[in-house]
């Protein structure tokens, strides 16, 4: 039976970080140490704010942060087409160029912190599962022109030799896009803030929030963290925390597994480096390992799997790409919960009573979680005001048990399209 997950087997064990007990004071209290909570307690340090608390209810990088595909690359979960026809094409670009930067802040900071987290500098390539070249050139024109991302034509031919299957039909490389082990990034980050004076507080759940007046407290279990600030990150595991953000997103699933060292037979899929995804809506994503292992993931699921169930469907999966790799052990599979908002898009901002917030970057999420926690910290640290655009996706409800329904007979509608067309 496959175990969950890699990125926890082989990350190393940090050790284990005090609870809160007792009163503490801070500056700002960051709630959740995933990327978004992390960038944030990172970014507030680097401004010169002295007393930055987090506060996990597990350990760093539990959620969704340490459990992705480890894509680093530009946009949001909204496509770039439908960011422009919302906002117009200066604020659709500045939006989209943010992430663009936080790709950037990413790899910068793995280069000036020393941060060891198995970057692979080769790009993110998107291949057609439809016999469309015609689609793929519209993209990259339209991506190009828009949004002066340059993602570089590659014909089937290329493709095929890269990628080494039958299945699809061209691609498109951004090159400026890489991938990396998101477990241990998170962990590098968390070590960079504790060197900076920031206080990281594990098994830590919070139980409730006074967020009127001046000064916040926030109450755990066997202790309370008062602060001037407090920020919530907890995306997809936000549960009932803090009903006016735990009702604007969903908590959705999504799979990954990694098969046991292939060796050579890696090569009989794969000559490069790059990280994979394919254009249906419903598509896989994956990744060479440094360790010759296929991370595969893929599908959206409300439902709650075990690592067997998990592992079968997505080597399924991988055997419609690559049937040549028919017989590859499994060794872990895993799930993850997403936060995903109705309007696809990052939801920032500060409620009335002062409480900050950073969630629902469900689906891609590694770069706009960086940018949360820079345009946060700019907020509280400088007193800037977040970037135009944001104000227009707010908190709207998701409708608890039925926007779950909702979104998984979305997601089975669009995979029937999916099939119809190829």
């Amino acid at each position: 039976m496959p175990t969950p997950s890699y990125y926890r087997a082989s990350a190393p064990a940090d050790a284990p970080r005090p609870a809160v007990s007792g009163a503490l004071d801070a500056e700002v209290c960051v709630i959740g140490a995933g990327f978004a909570g992390l960038a944030t307690a990172l970014g507030l340090l680097e401004r010169g704010v002295e007393s930055v608390v987090i506060l996990e209810a597990e350990q760093v990088g539990h959620g969704a942060s340490g459990r992705n595909g480890g894509f680093v690359f530009g946009g949001y979960s909204l496509g770039c087409a439908a960011l422009l026809e919302q906002l117009g094409r200066e604020r659709a670009r500045h939006l989209y160029g943010l992430t663009l930067g936080a790709v950037d802040k990413i790899r910068s900071r793995i280069r000036d912190y020393g941060i060891a987290c198995d970057a692979v500098d080769a790009g993110v390539i998107l291949a057609n599962w439809f016999d469309d070249d015609k689609a793929l050139h519209e993209t990259r024109e339209f991506m190009l022109r828009e949004f002066d991302a340059d993602w570089r034509f590659l014909p089937r031919e290329e493709l095929r030799e890269q990628l080494k299957t039958e299945r699809y039909f061209g691609g498109l490389l951004e090159g400026n896009a890489f991938h990396f082990h998101p477990l241990k990034y998170a962990q590098g980050l968390a070590r960079v803030i504790e060197t900076k004076g920031g206080r990281i507080f594990e098994q830590t759940r919070v139980t409730g929030l006074d967020a009127d007046g001046p000064v916040k407290r926030v109450h755990c279990a066997a202790g309370t963290v008062t602060a001037k600030e407090v920020v919530v990150c907890c995306g997809g595991y936000i549960e009932r925390l803090y009903p006016a953000l735990s009702r604007a997103v969903l908590p959705i699933a999504t799979y990954v597994m990694a098969t046991e060292p292939l060796g050579e037979r890696l090569d009989q899929a794969m000559s490069t480096r790059a990280a994979v995804y394919d254009t249906r809506f419903a598509f896989d994503y994956y990744r060479p390992l440094a360790d010759t292992r296929l991370l595969w993931g893929g599908r959206i699921d409300v439902f709650k799997r075990q690592p067997d169930e998990i592992a079968k469907l997505l080597y399924g999966d991988l055997l419609k790409v690559y049937p040549q790799l028919r017989g590859v052990k499994v060794d872990y599979a895993w799930d993850g919960l997403m936060s995903y908002a109705r309007h696809q898009m990052p939801q920032l901002g500060r409620l009335p009573n002062g409480v900050w917030h950073a969630q629902g970057f469900g689906g891609h999420g590694v770069g706009p979680t960086t940018l949360a926690g820079e345009v946060v910290a700019a907020a509280i640290a400088q007193g800037e005001s977040l970037p135009a655009g944001f104000e227009r996706y707010g908190l709207p409800t998701t409708f608890g048990p039925l926007g779950l329904v909702g979104a998984q007979l979305t997601y089975w509608y669009y995979e029937m399209k999916d099939w119809w067309r190829q």
